[in-house]
């Protein structure tokens, strides 16, 4: 899965009041200061990143592609077996906001690394869980753990690389995620057909800890950090400002019903492709999660489509494609549905890159902490989706899985209506009165 952050332009568009639009965040460190490509440790620093990144969402999402497997094993529904996914995401939810403060105080590359061993240990321990309620508090165990990468890698990033060179750096970590998200749902979809699910979940933990020591060995020394305080009270008096800002408000809530929509079509969508009509091997249902490359496209894309667009055009624009693939997707046929699911994954990486691309220059203190808001925001309506979708679906099959995706959608259209009448009021005060 990808991250809150992407490799996207920090575009505000034109929803951003005058007043509000801003020069984006640059890195801590002096221009002539840090890693850059050609420099020694450039190198190592980004493949450490990409490794956890590969580590991080193969472990998040390592029980997504097999929860028919998960089902029949353990005898229970699929709404039940959701919550597999639901508390790992829900948990790294929760904890990114404290797990951002803790880094501020620690430092970056120490709250990576111990993130990282927690939970590639608890991932080794996941495939023993003796019943559902075991394998849910284990998940949970490991998503709190897992906060501590997003909640530091972009910081770390930021401080130690130059600015030149820093979206290079970013959109290789934002690959990682992509390629782990993808890699641990097919590993997972290939080994639980071969040995069972068991094993599959037993794959994602060993590969996690082969990153875990690549990350370690490989990810230079910090030198540009500066120990921060903990300070309770400025951080919650900052918190209180982010979420009394009614534009990072809609921002939080377009994040998060984006992620309604993904979390809730790819939670469901193992069943049924492994139901009746198509009645697909479990490997070969969890290769449709290569459609996550899809995504890589349409989140690089994100940029040149709010150039041309504007931010509101944009998200319009990912509305419309994540309707369609939904409505395609209720065709029984594969074709169609392989095609919907393109057209969803599609829209989906292209909202979220607007969505999250414009909350650190909205912010005008505070970005790590309204980086980190979205971030809860945007798990948060994964955790949702994944529940709701598969409840809806145990209810009312797929039809009822794509009719709550749409109202998410039409969410997100409302939201942005709102912001678009918000940002003309807005400019009218700047029009000078005759």
């Amino acid at each position: 899965m990808p991250s809150a952050s992407t490799g996207a332009p920090t575009t505000v568009g034109a929803l951003t009041p005058p007043s509000r639009q801003q020069d984006p965040a640059s890195p801590a460190g002096p221009a002539g200061h840090g890693l850059a490509p050609g420099l020694p440790g450039y190198r190592r620093m980004s493949f450490a990143l990409f490794a956890a990144g590969v580590a991080t969402f193969a472990l998040l999402y390592s029980t997504q592609a097999l929860l028919p497997a998960v089902s029949a094993g353990y005898g229970v529904t699929a709404s039940a077996a959701s919550w597999t996914v639901s508390a790992a995401t829900g948990a790294l939810a929760l904890c990114v906001l404290p797990l951002s403060a803790l880094s501020e105080r620690f430092g970056r590359v120490r709250l990576m690394t111990v993130s990282l061993v927690v939970a590639s240990l608890v991932g080794l321990l996941v495939p023993l869980a003796p019943n559902l309620e075991w394998l849910v508090v284990l998940r949970a165990v490991q998503g709190a753990a897992l906060a501590g990468i997003p909640a530091s890698a972009m910081a770390y990033l930021a401080e130690e690389v130059r600015p030149k060179a820093l979206v290079a750096a970013i959109g290789l970590f934002v690959a990682g995620n992509s390629i782990g998200g993808m890699s641990g749902r097919v590993v997972t979809g290939w080994v639980t057909q071969l040995w069972g699910w068991r094993a599959g979940l037993a794959a994602v933990g060993l590969m996690a800890v082969v990153c875990t020591v690549a990350f370690r060995l490989l990810l230079p020394k910090a030198r540009h950090f500066t120990p921060g305080s903990l300070d309770p009270r400025a951080l919650a008096a900052t918190v209180r400002g982010h979420l009394a800002d009614p534009l990072l408000l809609r921002l939080y809530g377009i994040g998060a019903l984006f992620m309604t929509v993904f979390g809730a079509v790819y939670t469901v969508v193992g069943y049924r492709l492994v139901d009746a009509p198509f009645s697909l091997p479990q490997g070969v249902a969890g290769s449709v999660f290569l459609v996550y490359l899809v995504g890589t496209v349409s989140s690089a894309a994100a940029g040149k489509l709010v150039g041309r667009l504007g931010r509101r055009g944009a998200l319009y624009l990912a509305v419309g494609t994540t309707a369609a693939g939904l409505l395609l997707s209720l065709a029984d046929s594969l074709t169609a549905v392989l095609l919907g699911l393109v057209l969803i994954t599609a829209g989906f990486f292209a909202g979220h890159a607007v969505a999250s691309s414009s909350v650190s220059r909205t912010a005008k203190t505070g970005r790590a902490q309204a980086s980190a808001l979205y971030q809860s925001a945007y798990y948060l309506g994964s955790s949702a989706g994944g529940t709701l979708g598969a409840i809806a679906f145990h209810s009312g099959g797929w039809a009822a899985t794509v009719l709550l995706g749409l109202l998410a959608v039409l969410g997100v259209v409302s939201i942005t209506l709102v912001g678009s009448y918000a940002a003309r009021a807005q400019e009218r005060r700047f029009v000078p009165q005759h």
